[in-house]
């Protein structure tokens, strides 16, 4: 049995999580500042259901997260839907099962059983806790809708984006979107392990949905503004891929070239060694979600800053 809430340790100093409802029935749990492995989970409830999307990195964090969820459904979720395989969006689906039915892309719980635990072994210093890996239960490959009460829940495949199998969770009735990593908000996009013109056509689908509340997978909770956001930076980076090949510059001769005027104040900005790994592929001919080396790409982040990147987890 975990401690209780008050009798843990403090968080790394980043911000205190909150959950908050956004829309009657749909609450956000938000973790500044949204860097490295900070992201954001949504609750949904109506009719006695409750559905949870995402989970967090480390066992500290989900247990705050449970916690959290158990004041609005105190018999916690029944069903946890995962929008992508990385660890900061699944590591906690374990304290929520097997109560729960985990559901996810069956592209995302591939990639979850191959990756297992590795994201915690680039940054050793965390407080991971035990974690175990707990895969879907239900799988889809389209769209799926689920139910809570009165709210439609509708899981749609819009990958790949941020990763090759994307999923976002929409709730039209309250016409709120909760993105997973396909749109961020005052952080740096990542899209190494995706596509920039995957990326692209999955916001201007987004787009058609016209949400009123945009849940992005980390950074502040926004409007349809977050997706514009996104957009932009997508598509500069797109630009400075064509402008470094034509220069016979790499990814990473490109980053160190490149002022990032407007885009300064994101969090996070040394992805941008990474998103051009991926831009400069696509430009080559590499298919959108095809695979890229994760471990060189991430070794020339650190490279390009000069230090292992911040993760505050």
């Amino acid at each position: 049995m975990s401690a209780p809430a008050a009798a843990r340790p403090p968080l790394p100093a980043t911000g205190a999580p909150a959950l908050r409802e956004v829309a009657d029935g749909v609450l956000v749990y938000e973790q500044p500042d949204g860097g490295w492995c900070l992201n954001n989970a949504g609750v949904i409830t109506g009719g006695g259901r409750c559905i949870l999307v995402d989970t967090v990195a480390t066992r500290p964090r989900a247990e705050r997260l449970r916690d959290e969820v158990a004041r609005v459904a105190p018999g916690g979720p029944d069903t946890v839907v995962n929008t992508h395989f990385h660890g900061d969006h699944v590591f906690g689906n374990s304290l929520f099962t097997p109560r729960a039915t985990v559901i996810a892309h069956e592209g995302t719980r591939s990639d979850m059983a191959e990756s297992g635990l590795g994201l915690c072994g680039l940054w050793p210093d965390v407080d991971w806790g035990e974690i175990t890996l707990a895969l879907p239960d239900l799988t889809f490959t389209e769209r799926l809708t689920l139910r809570a009460g009165e709210l439609r829940v509708e899981l749609l495949s819009v990958g790949p984006a941020h990763t090759a199998a994307d999923v976002v969770v929409w709730v039209p009735e309250r016409r709120v979107l909760f993105t997973g990593d396909v749109v961020w908000s005052q952080v740096t996009p990542y899209v190494l392990m995706g596509s920039v013109s995957g990326s692209l056509r999955a916001l201007e689908r987004l787009r058609a949905l016209e949400p009123r509340i945009v849940v992005p997978g980390h950074g502040p909770v926004a409007g349809p503004e977050a997706l514009d956001a996104t957009e932009d930076y997508l598509r500069w980076v797109a630009g400075l891929a064509r402008d470094g090949l034509r220069a016979g510059r790499t990814p990473l001769e490109t980053a160190r070239a490149t002022e990032l005027g407007r885009f300064a104040g994101l969090v996070d900005p040394e992805r941008l060694v990474g998103n051009l790994h991926r831009a400069h592929a696509e430009a080559s001919g590499l298919p959108p979600g095809a695979r890229l080396d994760v471990a060189a790409s991430f070794r020339e982040m650190v490279a390009h800053l000069g230090r292992l990147p911040d993760c505050h987890a």
